[in-house]
C-alpha cells in the first residue's frame, strides 16, 4: 500500500477514531474538525464520504491481513497457517470494538456502489489463503481442486460469519465459532485436523444448539 499524503492520512486517521466512537454515522463536518483540515482539502482527496469509508475499509482489511501474515510466519506448515488466518479473523470480533459493526454495516452498502473496489479490498485475505492451499497441495496434506475458487469460498464463509456475529456478541455459539468454521473449511479442502492437544479443544466437540 503506497504511503498516504499527510492530509489524506489525517482524514483517514480521524475517520478511524470516529468509527470507534460512533460507527459510520459521523458527519463530514465532524470529520474535518477532528482531522484539522478544510472542507476543500477533504474533497481534494475524497469525492464523497462513501469514498472515504471505502478507503477506511480497504485499509482496515489490508492492515489486518498484514498482521495475520506476520503472526503466522513462524508457524509450521500450511495447515497451521491456514488455521491461524481463519480463527484469528473471527476471534478479532472480541477485540475489534466499533470497527467490526462498521465493517459489517458498510460492507454490503458499499458493495452495491463500488462492487469491484470492495472485491479488491477483500482479496488480500483470499490471497493469503490461496498461497497456503497451493503449499498444502504441493506437500500432499491438502486436496484443493481449484485453489483460487476454494480460497474465495473460504474468504466468503469467514466474512459471512464475521458479519453475522459482529451483531450477535452474546450468542452462545460465539465462544466456539472460530474453531467450528476452521473445521468446516479444513474438511472442504481435504485436510485432517491435528490430534487434540492438552488444553486445546478438539474440532469434534459437541456443538451448542442453534437459537
Amino acid at each position: 500500500m503506497p504511503p498516504a499524503s499527510a492530509p489524506r492520512k489525517a482524514i483517514i486517521d480521524a475517520a478511524h477514531e470516529l468509527i470507534q466512537e460512533s460507527g459510520g454515522s459521523f458527519t463530514t463536518q465532524e470529520l474535518i474538525k477532528r482531522a484539522g483540515v478544510a472542507l476543500q482539502t477533504f474533497y481534494r482527496h475524497f469525492e464523497s464520504k462513501d469514498r472515504l469509508l471505502l478507503a477506511v475499509i480497504t485499509e482496515l482489511i489490508a492492515e489486518n491481513c498484514e498482521a495475520f501474515a506476520r503472526r503466522a510466519a513462524g508457524l509450521d506448515g500450511p495447515i497451521e497457517r491456514l488455521r491461524a488466518y481463519v480463527t484469528t479473523a473471527l476471534e478479532s470480533l472480541h477485540t475489534a470494538g466499533g470497527s467490526a459493526r462498521f465493517i459489517t454495516s458498510e460492507h454490503w452498502r458499499l458493495q452495491q456502489l463500488f462492487p469491484q473496489e470492495v472485491a479488491a479490498a477483500t482479496k488480500p485475505f483470499a490471497d493469503l489463503v490461496q498461497k497456503e492451499l497451493e503449499t498444502g497441495n504441493a506437500a500432499g496434506v491438502l486436496t484443493s481442486a481449484d485453489t483460487e475458487r476454494d480460497a474465495w469460498l473460504i474468504m466468503t464463509v469467514v466474512l459471512s460469519v464475521y458479519h453475522e456475529f459482529s451483531f450477535l456478541p452474546d450468542d452462545p455459539r460465539n465462544a466456539t465459532v472460530a474453531e467450528d468454521v476452521w473445521g468446516f473449511c479444513l474438511a472442504a479442502v481435504g485436510g485432517r485436523p491435528a490430534p487434540a492437544r492438552r488444553g486445546r479443544r478438539s474440532l469434534t466437540r459437541a456443538r451448542p444448539p442453534a437459537p
